[in-house]
């Protein structure tokens, strides 16, 4: 299996990963373009450009869009996050230079129509309140506004329904010119793919843009708090969040490998301790994530309002457990093993090769050998990971509390103080909303 780069002159780079025994290809555009690059008047509009783009071109009607991929067996989709976007396609080997026309054509010759902005600003506003109306979304979106107050970061991805409804043809346009420029932008394809024919479609389609560079986005603030909303749920829906190490950061991995031991799977402390030995909740986990500049451990589980205080508590003890004594070694080898495993898994599958090397050369600007990635893994030991909860147990944490009436504002209060009661810097976001 080859992996091939290659930079056209303007700086845009295409990479192809080549799986001779696939007669698929899963293709796309990534663009280092996300929620973290609005200011606070264009709340939502990555996400809103993401949606229009795929209502019409000068030559193609959001109908003859669609029917064009799926007249070949292929589809074609889109995504937003906090820091990137991406515009991509699955197809049969060989039509991959109608993927890449469609995507090209979506990008460089949206029209941005009045009726089809005003349709669209709707369904985004249902969107809004789906999202509304799910309480890990809720809770997600109140985290990151505590974890980063004031900042881009900390607002909800899709935006607000008022926000949404101010935006016109020109936003769109000069976000779209000042945002999707060569040097942001990765083409990246895995699967039934010849390197040499990828570029020569992508330099036809993209190789006119103009050379431009962006300036550095603002370095994320990390602040910490807690929040609440009332929401008529059965259970409360719980979320606490500690500061992490970014992706550049080499105890990004330690962060992994603790994330997995911690309440990464059936076999984690918080899934052994809260939910098989006590019953306090029916899931429980941990994940991380992480951008260029910050990163956040995320502890999730949602449970009776009465079982709140006894689960949180049993949260920090597994946490001040692991500082004080480490990891036993089962759980060490267990943790590392379920992540090497899983990086290798997914990488059977061609859209998450585009994906990953795609997101490799837009936040790290090379692409990182598998091997590397196993060593790196290995690496993680009882220590790093000792001193790594130790670090966690001295950050303020960021609480968002999902439930039913006025005290789940409490309980959020009490949950963040039963994490670092000796700080003073936690930001007290008033109550219910």
């Amino acid at each position: 299996m080859a992996t091939d780069l290659t930079t056209l002159p303007n700086g845009l780079r295409i990479v192809t990963h080549r799986m001779p025994s696939l007669e698929t290809v899963s293709l796309g555009v990534w663009v280092a373009v996300g929620a973290r690059h609005e200011r606070e008047d264009q709340h939502g509009l990555a996400h809103f450009l993401e949606h229009m783009a795929f209502k019409g071109t000068k030559t193609r009607s959001a109908r003859q869009i669609a029917d064009e991929i799926e007249s070949v067996g292929g589809d074609l989709n889109a995504s937003t996050g906090l820091d990137t976007t991406a515009y991509f396609a699955r197809v049969l080997k060989g039509d991959e230079p109608v993927a890449l026309g469609l995507i090209a054509d979506i990008l460089l010759n949206s029209k941005f129509a009045t009726d089809d902005l005003d349709r669209e600003r709707i369904v985004i506003q249902q969107e809004i309140a789906a999202s509304d109306d799910n309480p890990d979304d809720m809770a997600f979106d109140l985290m990151q506004g505590v974890a980063f107050p004031g900042q881009s970061i900390g607002r909800p991805i899709l935006g607000t329904k008022a926000s949404v409804g101010r935006f016109t043809a020109a936003d769109l346009r000069s976000y779209l010119d000042e945002h999707y420029i060569p040097d942001t932008i990765v083409v990246s394809a895995a699967g039934a793919v010849q390197h040499k024919d990828i570029v020569r479609h992508v330099e036809a389609l993209f190789g006119g843009l103009t050379q431009r560079t962006r300036g550095l986005d603002s370095a994320a603030q990390y602040r910490g708090g807690f929040a609440a909303s009332s929401k008529p749920f059965e259970q409360s829906h719980v979320l606490i969040g500690l500061p992490s190490p970014s992706y550049l950061d080499p105890a990004f991995y330690t962060a992994q490998v603790f994330s997995g031991l911690f309440g990464g799977g059936m076999s984690s402390r918080l899934f052994q301790e809260i939910r098989e030995d006590r019953g306090l909740c029916y899931s429980i986990d941990s994940s991380i994530w992480g951008l260029r500049d910050t990163g956040m451990l995320s502890v999730h589980a949602a449970t009776g309002p009465e079982m709140v205080g006894e689960l949180a508590d049993v949260v920090v003890q597994q946490l001040t457990e692991i500082a004080e004594t480490g990891p036993t070694d089962a759980e060490l080898q267990r943790s590392k093993a379920q992540l090497k495993a899983g990086l290798l898994m997914a990488l059977e599958s061609s859209a998450v090769n585009a994906e990953q090397m795609a997101r490799q050369l837009l936040s790290q600007g090379r692409l990182i050998p598998v091997a590397e990635l196993i060593r790196e893994v290995d690496a993680v030991d009882h220590e790093r990971i000792k001193t790594f909860a130790q670090t966690l147990t001295e950050e303020a944490p960021s609480v968002a509390v999902i439930g039913s009436g006025r005290k789940s504002s409490g309980q959020a209060s009490r949950i963040a103080g039963r994490f670092t009661p000796r700080e003073t810097r936690m930001a007290a976001a008033d109550g219910t909303r």
